[in-house]
This record gives structure tokens, C-alpha cells and sequence, in this order.
């Protein structure tokens, strides 16, 4: 566990961690010799010899300053680490983050994570500043004791140094059910932050469906579930506890018999066996203090494990060098990708997208047509073929150089809880009064600001609670065509707008995406119709290809795909009058 737990400190306080390790063992050596110095010192007391019980207690004294010195020396030591592990480790896993594939989050528990990143570091920080000199003494203290009683008696030593193992299968036997309920908390634990977090931003969905209260079943459900992960953790560490407890006391009776034993053979005097008693009392204290501290020590073992784990997650490979961007295109070559085996999404899949022109995907929920976008964004590897993003492999371009290309707007759309004007500049720093101002009039976010009651510098709420799905919809649009990036990929990206609002933003989209290269997936026919090269996908695979004229006159898949579409827009509802 040392070892894992200090593969986490920062680079630089990692030379500062053979320091804490020696600063602990001297002091804890120190303090072991300063118990197994109480015999001879109360044996000179008690024999009248004065001299030798000087002597002695002077070296009972250097043992205890320098106990003391090197106590104070690891406490610093270990609170320099740990403060630096505050920062530095969640740093580390805030840039490991970055580092993962985009898709590694699509299915990972916001709450969870939220947890590890803040918890699991602030507990893996107080097993270094507080409870690692703690641990360590109570292992190297007995040890000590027992070896220096060599000296004094070999059957005192014997017994002690024969206890350890026994302890220590008891200890593990108690980790072990431990560390199973701490993984199960920790996992309902997150579930259930998550839940909290949705109740409180899913507030009028909830009540609109009388989902409060004890009507909503899922955070109910997740809240129970932690309680019953909590008492299953309490039920797991107790027993381990006063286990080890009784047979530290065990241990220590049995020290005690020995020395009885000892005095009424004949083989020590009283005042040894007084001297020996004290001492074996000094041999069960930090037996007795690991006790005490074993669930928070299991508590922050577990963690430094969910956070190795989390640093283990393979990162998106990255190229050693950087790569010129050329012509804006995007070419698929039989691509294969599935999200997990045996559960293809795309097949074979191939097509080219010339630079300035716009392809729109079409077909089926569950077709692959999100997945397309995924991948050119590279959120995800293709399991074969290639991804080509102006004329390179996506595997061999730096995640800042690729990105750096694209402008995305995806179904859910997320906003900062800042103002409307920041979201839309996030798309761009640096972009000019007029730039921001040619991109919110085209997604028509100008409208949306004059009916806000602070304009442009309204705060918009966690995650865009303040505005509606299609003013939300809107801003990411504008951000997006902020960008000004020369491929742009559009999912579904008018999906939340009534057909006012619609025409006008595809309006504003054909405007500023003119000379870009753009993939759409939509199923809204006013963005199919005007596409360049329109792609028809089914299970996986690119059934139909081609304008939307030359589709229409194949009278296939598409054509039974648009004339449904159009009956679809031409519906209304009447009165009936009876």
C-alpha cells in the first residue's frame, strides 16, 4: 500500500519522501528504545544502584529528545507532502482527464467522478500527513520492543516476535471484507450525488410528474442504497476491529503470564518483572492505536486505489510530432467501430467529404449516423480502417490540432454557468465585436438576449437551466459558428427549434458555413435537401448515396424515408365536432 500510496505524490515532493520514511523509522526505533530502556532503569531503582540507574536514564533521555526531534521532523515532512498532494494530485488527474478519449465520459458517473477527484484525494492526503508516521510506528514500535527484549529475555522477545504474524493474518483477514463494502459505498455513494445533482436540475421535469419527494423512485432508490452500502461498511469494520482488539489484549495477557511465571521460578526479580510489564504495556499500545486507526487507514488504502485505477486508464494515444493541416476534407475508409465486442455499430463504412461542401447523414435511430461525427472528432478509434481529417489520419494529429479544425454541435447541448455572452465567446477567445456579433444574429441569439433581464451578461444557470432546449440550442450554434473552424459537424443541430426559429438558423448556417467543410446528421428536411452528398445509413452500413434528386429517383430506402418525412410536416390537427 506505501508503495502505491507514494506513486502519487507529486514529482516535486517525491524527493522529500526517503526523508518522511527515515524520519519515521529513526523516531519509531527511538521510541522503541526508549520502552525497552525502562528495564534496566527501574531495575537499578530498584536495586539501590544508584549510579547505573544515571547512567541509564541518561540514555532514556537522548532515546526520548531524539524521539521527540524526529517526531516533529516527519510531521513537517509529512504535512509538506500532503499539502502538496492537494494540489498537485488533483492536477495530475485533471490533466489525465484531459487526456482520455472524449467517449471515455459518455459513460461514466459525473457524481462518482466528482467524488474521486475531491474525496479520494483529500483521504489519500491525510494517509500521508497524519496517518502514515501512525501506521508505521505501530508496526516498527512492537517490532523494535521485541527485538531489544533479546537482550533482557528471550522468552518476552520470543512471545512477542511470535504474535506479530498472528496479528497481522487478523488485520488482513479484516481488510479484506473491508475494502469490498468501502468499494460498494463508494460506488452508491456516487450514485447517489449524481441523483442529488439531477434533482435539483431536473426540478421542473420532476415536478411536472409528481417525481418529488418520495415520488421520486431513483434518488430514493440511490439514497437507500448508500445507506445500506454505509451500515454494510459499519457491520464489515467493526468485527475486523474488535477482533484485532481482543487479541492485542490476548497478546498483552500472555506477556503478562510469562513474566508471572518468570518471578515465581525464580529466574527475574520483582522489580524485573515490574519493569517488564511496563514495558509489554508500551508493546501493546501501538498494536492497540492501529487498531483504532485501521478503518481510516482502509478507508484511505481504498482510495489511493480508485484513484491509481483512474490514473491507469489508458489516455488517447497521442503522435510525437505535430502534423500540417491540409485541404479541409474528412474521408472515412472502411471504417469499423463497436463500443463494446460483439456489438458491431459501423461496417465497412467509406465515403469522402470535399473540402467546402456539406454531407448530410440520414437513416434510423441506431443506424451509426452519431457515431460518423464521434469518430471524425475523434472520440473514440476506429476499431479498423481509417479517419482522415484534412488529409491525416486523426491517430497521427495532436487532440489540440484536430479539434483545433472542428466546430461541433452536438444533440445535448452543455453551457458554463456564465453569461450568454462568454458561452458564446468560449467558442473564441479572442474573436473580434463584430465576429461574435455575425455569429449571434445568424443562430438568432440577439433575440434571446434583448428578452433576458441583464442582456448579454445574464448568467444562464448550470448548464443552461435559465433558457429554454432551443435558446440553449441556439448559443451553442453561435459558439460554434464563433469558431469559424473549416469543418464543421452538426448532430441534430436544429433538433429543439419550432420551424420559425429553424428556418432561420439553417439560413444562418448555410450562410457562414459556405466555404466550410460540414457533415449533418438531421432528419429535418429543409437541412437535408440543400446537402451537397446525402448518405442514407442502415444497421451500420451506407445503404444509398447521392443529391437529394438522384435519391428521389432511385425511389429506394431514402425516397420511402423522405415522402414519410413530408407527410409527416404536412400533419395538423382539427377539430372534430360531435
Amino acid at each position: 500500500m506505501i508503495r502505491k500510496v507514494f506513486a502519487l505524490v507529486p514529482r516535486e515532493f517525491a524527493a522529500l519522501t526517503p526523508k518522511l520514511l527515515a524520519a519515521i523509522t529513526v523516531q519509531a526505533l527511538l521510541q522503541a528504545a526508549a520502552y525497552v530502556l525502562l528495564v534496566p532503569v527501574l531495575q537499578a531503582l530498584f536495586d539501590g544502584d544508584t549510579a547505573s540507574a544515571w547512567r541509564w536514564t541518561i540514555a532514556l533521555a537522548a532515546a526520548v529528545a531524539g524521539q521527540v526531534g524526529f517526531s516533529f521532523l516527519q510531521s513537517v515532512l509529512g504535512l509538506r507532502i500532503g499539502v502538496g498532494m492537494s494540489h498537485g494530485l488533483q492536477t495530475r488527474l485533471g490533466d489525465h482527464l484531459n487526456a482520455l478519449p472524449l467517449g471515455w465520459f459518455e459513460t461514466r458517473n459525473a457524481g462518482a467522478l466528482s467524488r474521486l477527484v475531491v474525496e479520494s484525494v483529500r483521504e489519500v492526503q491525510g494517509l500521508i500527513a497524519y496517518l502514515l508516521a501512525k501506521m508505521l510506528t505501530g508496526a516498527i514500535v512492537p517490532l523494535g520492543v521485541a527485538a531489544g527484549m533479546l537482550f533482557v529475555d528471550w522468552r518476552i522477545s520470543l512471545a512477542m516476535l511470535l504474535a506479530a504474524p498472528v496479528l497481522y493474518l487478523v488485520n488482513l483477514w479484516a481488510n479484506r471484507s473491508y475494502t469490498a463494502s468501502d468499494a460498494r459505498l463508494h460506488e452508491a455513494s456516487g450514485e447517489a450525488n449524481a441523483r442529488v445533482l439531477e434533482f435539483a436540475q431536473a426540478q421542473p421535469v420532476l415536478r411536472a410528474f409528481g417525481a418529488v419527494g418520495s415520488g421520486n423512485k431513483a434518488l430514493d432508490t440511490a439514497l437507500a442504497r448508500q445507506r445500506k452500502a454505509a451500515t454494510g461498511l459499519l457491520f464489515a469494520s467493526v468485527p475486523g476491529l474488535i477482533v484485532f482488539s481482543l487479541c492485542v489484549q490476548a497478546v498483552f495477557l500472555v506477556l503478562v503470564y510469562l513474566v508471572v511465571g518468570q518471578v515465581t521460578g525464580g529466574s527475574i526479580s520483582a522489580a524485573a518483572a515490574i519493569a517488564l510489564i511496563a514495558v509489554s504495556s508500551r508493546f501493546i499500545e501501538p498494536l492497540n492505536q492501529a487498531a483504532q486507526l485501521g478503518t481510516a487507514l482502509r478507508s484511505a488504502a481504498a482510495a489511493a486505489d480508485r484513484v491509481t485505477a483512474l490514473l491507469a486508464e489508458p489516455a488517447l494515444p497521442q503522435p510525437d510530432s505535430e502534423v500540417t493541416p491540409g485541404t479541409p476534407s474528412v474521408v472515412f475508409e472502411n471504417v469499423g467501430f463497436a463500443y463494446r465486442t460483439g456489438a458491431q455499430v459501423l461496417s465497412e463504412v467509406s465515403f469522402t467529404v470535399p473540402a467546402g461542401t456539406t454531407t448530410a447523414i440520414v437513416g434510423p435511430s441506431g443506424a451509426g449516423k452519431s457515431t460518423v461525427l464521434r469518430l471524425a472528432a475523434r472520440f473514440h478509434d476506429a476499431d479498423s480502417g481509417r479517419v482522415l481529417v484534412s488529409g491525416h489520419d486523426v491517430r497521427d494529429q495532436p487532440s489540440h490540432t484536430l479539434l483545433g479544425q472542428l466546430s461541433l454541435v452536438f444533440q445535448n447541448v452543455y453551457l458554463f454557468n456564465r453569461s450568454v455572452l462568454e458561452n458564446i465567446r468560449a467558442g473564441h477567445l479572442d474573436a473580434t465585436d463584430a465576429q461574435v456579433r455575425a455569429a449571434v444574429a445568424a443562430a438568432r441569439v440577439d433575440e434571446i438576449a434583448e428578452r433576458l433581464p441583464e442582456g448579454w451578461d445574464t448568467t444562464v444557470g448550470e448548464g443552461g437551466a435559465a433558457l429554454s432546449g432551443g435558446e440553449r440550442q441556439r448559443v451553442s450554434i453561435a459558439r460554434a459558428l464563433l469558431k469559424d473552424a473549416p469543418v464543421v459537424l452538426l448532430d441534430e443541430a436544429t433538433s429543439a427549434l419550432d420551424p420559425q426559429n429553424e428556418a432561420v438558423v439553417v439560413r444562418g448556417v448555410h450562410q457562414l458555413t459556405r466555404d466550410r467543410t460540414v457533415i449533418v446528421v438531421a432528419h429535418r428536411l429543409a437541412t437535408i435537401a440543400h446537402a451537397d452528398q446525402i448518405l442514407f445509413m442502415e444497421a451500420g452500413r451506407i445503404a444509398e448515396r447521392g443529391t437529394h434528386e438522384e435519391l428521389l429517383a432511385l425511389d429506394g430506402r431514402y425516397a420511402a424515408f423522405w415522402n414519410e418525412r413530408s407527410r409527416a410536416a404536412g400533419w395538423r390537427l382539427e377539430s372534430v365536432h360531435v
